[in-house]
């Protein structure tokens, strides 16, 4: 949903995506403690009559209750659907039974306006919960299926903005402000629409051609072909072409929106981290036109673009209780201008014909309809930018149209109806209470009575029991080039202009004093109300005191001038009240020289185009220091390249390169060699995460336009945080010709298909499954072999290193109901399902009901290992004991025991081995391949497992 912003929230008031933040942390308050109460929140809302009189007690019963749990199956339509059932099928009709208090209670119930019953909704509250043992078994399911992805807990409002943008298999879409990521989850869903379907059919046509064997295809993928043929993306072999951009300029959320993303494996996102209102312009490799000349400045536009924004997040006190005590009229005002900015830049890198869906979980329609409107002035009026009308879209989501009117609240809490009564105000009594009103924020600022603001979404807690949400949707017509922000219209006579721009900069200089007496701003008021006098030629600036104390005896004896010299302007309390003066004012030219932008033509974007100030966290003085300065402790990364080769910032975060490997790499062709990957199958997608190109761990596996973007954008300033999906994991194996290069699960639907049948092994039969699911690393003997059931000889007689287990439908009681894939490695004495434990309970939770613990035979055999050299430790002790007793010459002389009972000495034979952590299954079958191999010892594994134990 619409990021919070604000002094405490989470994005900070710096917004913009992402950046800035509060000047100091919140208090933590019990949600139970926080009195529901705010007389200025509710004369505010209840002011606007954002609805009937006779609905606002309902409105306000209802954000002063919790708000119920909610849920959404994820992943392709195919890979939910069994999920799904298994919901509806076995959960549902079990807690339709419970009665509490004689009153039966309520299951979880779909959300009945998205499609095909993938959003849920639990009304039932906590405490009853809590009681009764069908709610226990299904959080249970709940919290094993959220662990392994196939379901995102997702709050009800949130999901709406993406079911409205109309995203289709194959587009380009740009997620703005992406963190946490629940919602580009949702469009990497949709772009990846209907592929698994389209790759089948391809692969069908493939084998049949050649004679191969084929697997039969479920309902659901059969139902998809059928959708696809009538126009769906198949331009790269059913994969899909499209492409997800998500962005934050939180770093440390960018990669929280990397982690709730990861899970969807797809090799066609790419994660960014920048500023949304200054959003780089992304270059694409040069391509011919149509009248045979070579097009050098090409830029990627976005088909579809999610401006989620920062927002005060008033419409959330059911989840963010703290609305009610902080809540203020500033919060929404103070965010407006980046909110605007933000929709601008989204709409000047959109397609003619594209679509952006502004969204925010704020009610006030300064954060929403004023943004709206301000935004498509700025960009040429609604000839250039339409709003369109989407009452036919989720029909069964209940809404209320955008409003055409409204009163605007300073930060006294006095009403102003227009911009020209604010100006009055000013006139006649100062600006004293006004805050940062400025004129876009009024409905007669942009003719908002001729805009249909009717068609914008508002979505109100009491309508179905959700939070409060804006959602609008927003089509390109034409180019545009956008009006600099501070700029009037053509038509506004320069009196008039001037009159507006002075009025805004005097509001927004007061307000920045009261909010810091010791800002630059307040300094240049100061500066300009204090003249020199022939007494008095240099008047005291009393508010650069707060800003620099004058220095003091003591604090003159104790700094060294290197330190004051070179002391940074860090992100800090006192430097974010002074970023706030700064960013008040705008200064729009200056941001323009920050970020290398372009508009949509290629050239490069006129200064006022982009208007986002620069914030003093972005100056410093003299880094490095030189050799004397004694400078506090600060975490700086040692290489000073980022990610793509450019000269890596201050400040900046270190990513490894992204890196491609040559079609003809060694490695790639042995891996081709090995696994018979078809001819069709790319060869020029790999790439790893290192300078050198040299793949030593991991190799990746990204789309083609992906690898456009990251290699035509090297060295370029564009901080990419994440791209690809890991294809092949490096592993010891025992023999040359076995190849030691596994394949990941993440990248099994794509590779899957093209893989040679030699090493394939197909399943059919629940009960082998079920074994393999809770036995990890079961032994392969002559006697053992027959316990495989269906796949008993193919497992025996199966070469070494990694292979795909197929599990395909089958009918029957002990058959599959859908066709499943997972990596099976084979080693000397055992095989094992290379699936992570939460993946293995999750599985046996939903196809058997089957809660067994499972058995690790790898740590068995390690333990019983173990204890073997622990006695012979302990005996080799006795014997040394013994001897040194029957040598003493002296009952005093020092006797040496080397460590007591079952303590294993640390061996100079281990030096160089990395300890594997526990409980990690894929490394984990490392440390028994190695066993098996002689790659790592047994007193090695011994000394392993007895340092975890103690």
């Amino acid at each position: 949903m619409g990021k919070r912003g604000g002094k405490y929230g989470v994005r900070g008031r710096g917004g913009r995506g992402g950046r800035g933040g509060g000047n100091r942390p919140p208090k933590r308050w019990d949600h139970a403690e926080i009195p529901k109460e705010n007389e200025l929140y509710e004369k505010f809302y209840d002011g606007l009559e954002i609805v009937p009189k006779e609905e606002r007690d309902t409105l306000w019963e209802t954000l002063r209750s919790d708000l119920p749990s909610s849920f959404r199956f994820t992943g392709s339509k195919a890979h939910a659907v069994p999920v799904l059932q298994r919901l509806k099928s076995y959960y549902v009709p079990q807690i339709a039974t419970i009665e509490h208090d004689g009153q039966s209670v309520d299951p979880p119930t779909p959300l009945p306006w998205y499609p095909n019953e993938m959003g849920w909704q639990i009304t039932t509250s906590k405490s009853v919960i809590r009681k009764h043992l069908p709610f226990a078994e299904f959080k249970k399911y709940l919290v094993s299926e959220t662990e392994v992805g196939n379901i995102s807990r997702q709050e009800v409002v949130s999901m709406v903005p993406p079911l409205v943008m109309d995203v289709k298999p194959g587009m380009i879409v740009l997620d703005l402000c992406a963190a946490p990521g629940s919602k580009t989850a949702q469009l990497i869903e949709m772009v990846h629409g209907g592929e698994e379907a389209r790759m089948r059919k391809v692969i069908k046509e493939v084998k049949q051609s050649e004679g191969r064997e084929v697997s039969p295809d479920s309902e659901e993928i059969k139902q998809e072909i059928e959708e696809e043929e009538q126009g769906g993306d198949w331009a790269d072999d059913g994969r899909t072409t499209g492409l997800v951009i998500a962005n934050d300029s939180d770093y440390k959320r960018a990669h929280l929106l990397i982690h709730q993303t990861k899970r969807l494996n797809s090799p066609n996102l790419i994660v960014t981290n920048h500023d949304a209102t200054l959003f780089p312009s992304i270059k694409l490799p040069p391509e011919t036109g149509a009248d045979g000349q070579m097009i050098k400045n090409k830029y990627l536009k976005f088909d579809r673009i999610l401006a989620d924004v920062p927002c005060s997040g008033d419409g959330t006190p059911r989840k963010n209780p703290n609305i009610w005590k902080d809540w203020s009229p500033v919060s929404g005002v103070g965010l407006h201008p980046v909110q605007s900015r933000i929709l601008v830049r989204a709409l000047q890198m959109l397609k003619v014909g594209g679509k952006v869906v502004y969204s925010t979980c704020s009610m006030n329609p300064v954060e929403n309809e004023a943004v709206v409107a301000s935004a498509i002035d700025r960009c040429g009026g609604s000839s250039k930018v339409e709003i369109l009308d989407c009452s036919s879209m989720l029909p069964q989501l209940k809404r209320r149209p955008g409003l055409k009117s409204w009163k605007v609240m300073d930060k006294q809490g006095r009403w102003w109806d227009s911009w020209e009564a604010v100006l009055q105000q000013q006139k006649e009594q100062g600006i004293d209470g006004l805050g940062k009103l400025g004129h876009t924020m009024f409905p007669d600022a942009s003719d908002s009575q001729s805009l249909p603001l009717e068609r914008c979404m508002r979505v109100y807690p009491h309508l179905q029991d959700t939070g409060g949400f804006f959602i609008t949707v927003l089509q390109k017509k034409s180019e545009i080039r956008a009006r600099p922000e501070g700029e009037s219209k053509p038509n506004t006579s320069a009196v008039e202009a001037a009159r507006t721009v002075q009025a805004e900069r005097e509001v927004a200089m007061r307000d920045a004093v009261e909010d810091n007496p010791g800002s630059v701003t307040a300094i240049i008021n100061e500066i300009e109300s204090s003249k020199p006098t022939d007494s008095n030629p240099a008047p005291h600036i009393a508010a650069a005191d707060s800003l620099v104390p004058p220095a003091t005896e003591q604090a003159q004896s104790n700094p060294s001038a290197a330190e004051r010299q070179n002391q940074e302007n860090l992100p800090g309390a006192a430097v974010s009240d002074r970023k706030r003066a700064i960013a008040d004012e705008g200064d729009a030219y200056a941001a323009a020289k920050k970020a290398r932008t372009y508009n949509e033509n290629g050239d490069r974007a006129q200064p006022g185009d982009i208007a986002a100030p620069l914030g003093e966290e972005d100056r410093m003085v003299h880094y490095p220091p030189p050799p004397a300065a004694q400078l506090e402790e600060r975490d700086v990364t040692s290489s000073r390249v980022s990610t793509n080769g450019a000269p890596k910032k201050h400040g900046q975060q270190f990513e490894e390169p992204f890196k491609y490997l040559s079609p003809q790499h060694p490695e790639l062709e042995g891996i081709f060699k090995f696994y018979g990957l078809h001819d069709r199958f790319p060869r020029g997608r790999f790439m790893v995460r290192n300078s050198q190109a040299n793949p030593t761990k991991t190799i990746y596996y990204t789309s083609s336009l992906a690898q456009n973007v990251l290699q035509e954008n090297e060295g370029s300033g564009i901080k990419f945080v994440h791209c690809g999906i890991k294809a092949f994991v490096r592993q010891d194996v025992p023999r040359e010709d076995v190849c030691k290069w596994r394949i990941q699960t993440e990248s099994l639907p794509l590779l899957d298909p093209w893989v040679t049948e030699d090493r394939i092994i197909r399943l059919h039969s629940k009960k082998t499954l079920r074994a393999l699911l809770i036995e990890m690393f079961p032994k392969v003997t002559e006697d053992t072999w027959r316990s495989f059931g269906d796949i008993g000889e193919r497992v025996r007689d199966a070469g070494l290193g990694c292979h795909i287990l197929r599990v395909e439908k089958s009918e029957g009681e002990d058959g599959f109901e859908e066709r499943m894939v997972f990596p099976l490695w084979r080693s000397l004495a055992s095989v094992n399902l290379m699936l992570p434990k939460e993946d293995r309970k999750a599985m046996l939770l939903r196809l058997y009901n089957d809660d067994t613990p499972l058995q690790n035979n790898s740590n068995q055999r390690a333990k019983e290992k173990v204890e073997i050299k622990a006695k012979v430790i302990e005996e080799e002790e006795k014997e040394q004991d013994a001897a040194i007793r029957a040598n003493s010459s002296s009952e005093d002389e020092a006797i040496d025991t080397k460590g007591g009972e079952g303590d294993v000495q640390d061996d100079p034979d281990t030096e160089g081995y990395i300890q594997l952590p526990a409980g990690d299954v894929e490394r984990e079958a490392e440390m028994e391949v190695g066993l098996e191999t002689g790659a790592i010892d047994e007193k090695y594994v011994a000394q392993q497992l007895m340092k975890d134990a103690s």
